[in-house]
């Protein structure tokens, strides 16, 4: 018959190599430098979904949401008149877009990708339901549409390059 003895010294041997067993683990899962974190491209086309505000909110320019990355803060914000939301619009990096004249194919074929329209004429109004920013970097550069979703329908209010 085999008699089973505690030993302090072996229990600490074994949570010494836990540790180390758990350390190893979690090294090796962080990135191997910040550099390498930093080469990270964004992606190519991209979708954020925002809420609207809600009403009551006082008057003047507020917030409905905000997105912030590594690559930039975007903010959808809306102008409130007698705690109703009447216009919204977007705001990267704390500026609006430039507008955009003309879009590359790309924009399309990204809307598509996120379930949206096609872009088009720009809504004379921008309400709804609910928001979607979509982001196209495959043309080179950065363009940024804000969709509104009344219902079930989604339609462009604004589109630039930011």
């Amino acid at each position: 018959m085999t008699r089973l003895t505690f030993s302090p010294l072996k229990s600490l041997r074994l949570s010494i190599l836990a540790a180390a067993a758990m350390a190893a683990g979690f090294a090796a899962l962080q990135p191997a430098s910040p550099a390498l974190a930093q080469a990270k491209e964004p992606p190519a086309c991209a979708a954020i979904t925002f809420r609207p505000i809600p009403p009551g909110t006082g008057d003047g320019e507020q917030e409905a949401g905000m997105y912030k990355s590594r690559f930039g803060r975007i903010v959808v914000k809306g102008t409130v008149k007698g705690g109703q939301a009447e216009g919204y619009f977007v705001t990267v990096n704390n500026a609006r877009p430039a507008a955009a004249a003309t879009l590359p194919p790309s924009v399309a074929a990204c809307a598509q990708t996120k379930k949206l329209p096609a872009p088009g004429a720009a809504a004379s109004a921008c309400a709804g339901d609910s928001f979607r920013v979509l982001i196209d970097r495959s043309a080179g550069k950065r363009y940024v549409l804000l969709y509104a979703r009344q219902g079930r329908s989604w339609q462009m209010c604004s589109a630039g390059v930011a």
